[in-house]
């Protein structure tokens, strides 16, 4: 397995992953990643500031994620709750893996990616967010020691349930 940098080459599968995980949304009656959310210019946005990140088996795509140092504004407020540190963190945004792969642990491969590039800044937590009834997402972080911690809105006001890990 190889964890890296998202390169331009890569959108067209990063953007495979992203429409299933689109449609199993759609299919569930999840709200979330719909109406075009997230989309090719997200991604090349995540990718020209080093956000983005792939994970590859064989040399294959098969998982992708966004990974930021760079705070998150939405994070400043946080309801019903409380985050478990102040200090500086890593957010996680837009973590799939391709529906052939699913079951494998591959997202929990992607947040050990991340807490290693934690540990290489000398970061010490990890941040994400999620909608209310993405329940898969939401048994993954848990599964990696995430707990929850309140309520945040995103800048269009949608509500998702917030979650860190201190490592």
């Amino acid at each position: 397995m190889e964890f890296r940098r998202t390169v331009e080459a890569d959108i067209s599968s990063i953007m495979n992953i992203i429409r299933q995980a689109q449609a199993y949304f759609n299919e569930n009656g999840i709200d979330q990643w719909q109406n075009g959310y997230p989309n090719e210019e997200v991604i090349k946005n995540d990718i020209i500031n080093e956000h983005s990140y792939v994970l590859l088996k064989d040399n294959v795509i098969v998982g992708t994620s966004a990974i930021s140092f760079d705070g998150e504004k939405t994070y400043d407020e946080i309801y019903e709750g409380q985050w478990l540190s102040n200090e500086a963190f890593a957010v996680i945004h837009r973590i799939a893996v391709d529906n052939k792969y699913k079951g494998l642990g591959l997202s929990s491969i992607i947040i050990k990616n991340v807490e290693e590039l934690c540990f290489s800044r000398g970061v010490n937590s990890i941040k994400v967010d999620t909608h209310v009834e993405n329940l898969s997402m939401q048994r993954l972080l848990k599964k990696n020691g995430f707990q929850y911690c309140g309520i945040i809105y995103l800048e269009d006001k949608n509500k998702r349930v917030a979650f860190e890990k201190v490592i």
